[in-house]
C-alpha cells in the first residue's frame, strides 16, 4: 500500500469512528440499540479505491446515486477486493430506462417512487434471472415525498399504500420499507416524524417492510430519534465531493 493510500485509510478510519460515535449517541438518546441502525457509505463522485478502503475498514454497505458511475465502480471494487462482496444500494432518482443496468450491480433500490418504475425493475429482474445474472429478488424501498413536491423524487404520503400493494404484485421485487430525504427548508425532525407515521402504517399491512432509510451527514441524529433504521452518509465519511471515478 502506498503512502497516500495509508494516509487516506487513516482519514477514513477516523471519519468512520466519528460517525459511529454519532450514531451510537443518537441511539442511546432515543433508547435504541446501536445495532438497530445500518450505516451506508455514500461513495458518489469518489473513486473505487475509497470504496475499497471502506470495505477494508468493515463497512459492508455502499450507496450510489447515479447508475452511470455506480456500475463501473462496483465492478472495479469487485476487482480490487474480490472477497469483500459489499452490498450496493441505489439511493438516487432512477429513470425507467436504467432499470436493466441497475439490476446488474444493485442489491437494493431505495428510490422506487412509481408503479411504472416498479414494473420496469420487475421486467429487468426477470431478464437478469433468465440470463443467469440474478438468483434472488431485488430488495426495494418506496421513496416518500415528505412535502408533496414529487419533482424532487418520491411518491406522496397518501399514495404509499397503493404503491406498496403494486410492488408486492410485481414479480422479482421484495418490498423492504421506505426511504426519504428531509425537504429543503423544513425541520428534519418534523419531516422524519411524518415518515415514521408512514412507515408504521406500512408495517401494519406488510410487517416485513421494516426498513426506514432516513438521515444523512447533517441530520442523521434527528432521523434516528424518529425511528430510522438506515442512515446514508457521504460527506461525514469521505469529505467534500471529489471527482467521479472514471
Amino acid at each position: 500500500m502506498t503512502e497516500p493510500d495509508i494516509a487516506r485509510r487513516k482519514e477514513l478510519a477516523a471519519a468512520i469512528a466519528e460517525v459511529e460515535e454519532r450514531i451510537a449517541a443518537a441511539c442511546a438518546a432515543a433508547g435504541r440499540a446501536r445495532d438497530e441502525v445500518r450505516l451506508i457509505g455514500i461513495t458518489k463522485t469518489f473513486p473505487a479505491a475509497d470504496a475499497a478502503l471502506l470495505t477494508d475498514l468493515g463497512l459492508r454497505n455502499l450507496g450510489e446515486n447515479r447508475d452511470q458511475e455506480a456500475g463501473p465502480k462496483a465492478a472495479e471494487v469487485a476487482e480490487l477486493r474480490p472477497d469483500a462482496a459489499p452490498r450496493w444500494h441505489m439511493v438516487g432518482r432512477l429513470q425507467r430506462n436504467k432499470a436493466r443496468s441497475v439490476v446488474r450491480w444493485a442489491d437494493e433500490v431505495q428510490s422506487v417512487d412509481s408503479a411504472r418504475l416498479a414494473d420496469a425493475l420487475g421486467r429487468a429482474m426477470a431478464a437478469a434471472r433468465d440470463a443467469g445474472e440474478r438468483t434472488e429478488p431485488l430488495d426495494v424501498l418506496i421513496q416518500v415525498s415528505l412535502d408533496g413536491d414529487t419533482a424532487r423524487g418520491g411518491t406522496p404520503l397518501g399514495e404509499v399504500r397503493a404503491l406498496a400493494d403494486h410492488i408486492t404484485h410485481v414479480g422479482e421485487l421484495r418490498l423492504r420499507g421506505v426511504m426519504a430525504v428531509a425537504p429543503l427548508g423544513d425541520d428534519p425532525g418534523t419531516a422524519f416524524a411524518r415518515l415514521a407515521q408512514a412507515a408504521e402504517s406500512l408495517r401494519a399491512d406488510y410487517p416485513e417492510a421494516d426498513v426506514v432509510s432516513a438521515g444523512m451527514s447533517h441530520d442523521l441524529d434527528q432521523a434516528i430519534r424518529h425511528g430510522s433504521t438506515c442512515v446514508r452518509v457521504g460527506t461525514a465519511l469521505l469529505g467534500r465531493r471529489g471527482l467521479a471515478s472514471p
